[in-house]
């Protein structure tokens, strides 16, 4: 296992000019750069473990036989935060295998500076081998696992996986939401969503979803392409997060700090010299309190623009989850669905729920907020 154990180093303790290059405009290190770096680590990794340790060069694809793809990042989740006067460093390996999947976890540490090494974040990436010619799904190598701490990696990734297919099968455009899930849409929609022309003082700070809508093309040059002659996964990652970013800033109204990407898919690649449109929604809001800073789930979605059809397809979707820095001024904004009214149907006997777009976004967002307050909360008792 520990054969595909990967590491960079990003020297901003000792190297001004590299911090330069990766200074943010409130003097921290710009995340969606870290990211790009992040995705490029786990596709070496993943090559890594297919190639062996001793390899130093991909070459070329089909001379190799076969390619690895980035499937779908499960998580990414800030620990603490980012000290731009330390060195970062990035490591990773595959912790788990399936017969064409590889699981890779990856970590970033401050280290340096004569002071202890801070884990900053962990992630998770589900990379996938196919064959250069069919583009079929190909056989990746099995791990070897000797030690008690490789068997425990092993487990983890195993369990990454089971509950990756069970969030699969609960999703929202599988399955009906629950009856709880139900009763609070419908609760949330009495309170905050029929006064749309003469709004009360209970819908003082409403947004609704539609309105939060930002979006940017951009042409996909070959400067930004991967060994498949795509555009690589990093970089679509890094304009998801900047949007996603702007777009949150803009709704809490002041500084965010970052806590997690919830989920990457990537349905398909995007081709170089193709209209790239990215566009991204507040998709759910919490009520601030002394406790919980105003926190946000955003949406980006990345498609493909036809420029002779003007068809497009959706290639990627991101989730980004940040909260209000803490010592900002916490301003009582909600996200609320526009379209639950008159696309909705609460069946009571059956407790089903035919729900519009932005109500099932709203649930997705919801689910996610909790999911990530329940991690968080794991490692904050773990570390006490």
């Amino acid at each position: 296992m520990y054969d595909s154990y990967t590491e960079l180093i990003l020297p901003f303790g000792s190297s001004v000019q590299l911090l330069e290059e990766y200074t943010n405009a409130h003097g921290g290190i710009r995340t969606g750069k870290l990211m790009e770096h992040l995705d490029s680590l786990a596709g070496s990794i993943a090559y890594k473990h297919m190639l062996g340790p001793t390899v130093e060069t991909l070459g070329r694809i089909h001379e190799r036989g076969f390619y690895i793809v980035t499937a779908s990042v499960d998580r990414l989740d800030i620990l603490t935060n980012l000290d731009p006067s330390r060195d970062l460093r990035l490591s990773g390996q595959v912790i788990y295998t399936g017969r064409s999947s590889m699981e890779v976890a990856v970590k970033m540490e401050s280290i340096g500076g004569h002071q202890p090494e801070v884990t900053v974040l962990l992630g998770r990436f589900s990379m996938v081998c196919r064959d250069a010619n069919t583009h079929k799904a190909r056989q990746v190598n099995t791990l070897s696992i000797s030690t008690p701490e490789e068997h425990a990696l092993y487990s983890l990734g195993e369990g990454i996986k089971r509950r990756r297919l069970s969030v699969a099968e609960r999703s929202l455009h599988r399955v009906p939401p629950t009856s709880a899930e139900a009763k609070e849409l419908h609760s949330f929609y009495l309170t905050h969503g029929q006064h749309e022309e003469h709004p009360t003082k209970q819908d003082a700070g409403r947004v609704w979803m539609g309105d939060t809508s930002i979006e940017k093309c951009m042409l996909m040059f070959p400067q930004e392409r991967n060994v498949h002659q795509k555009v690589f996964g990093g970089y679509l990652m890094r304009l998801a997060y900047e949007l996603g970013f702007t777009n949150g800033s803009m709704f809490v109204r002041g500084p965010m700090h970052f806590l997690s990407l919830d989920s990457i898919s990537f349905a398909q690649p995007v081709p170089i010299g193709s209209i790239l449109r990215l566009t991204s929604t507040i998709l759910h809001s919490t009520t601030p309190s002394p406790e919980h800073p105003l926190t946000v789930h955003v949406g980006v979605t990345a498609n493909v623009v036809d420029v002779k059809t003007g068809a497009e397809h959706t290639t990627n979707e991101f989730r980004f989850t940040w909260c209000k820095e803490e010592d900002a001024q916490a301003i009582a904004r909600k996200v609320v669905p526009r379209t639950y009214k008159g696309m909705s149907c609460f069946l009571a006997r059956a407790s089903l729920y035919h729900v519009s777009t932005e109500a099932m976004l709203w649930l997705e967002g919801k689910r996610a907020l909790e999911l990530g307050d329940q991690i968080r909360g794991i490692r904050h008792h773990a570390t006490v």
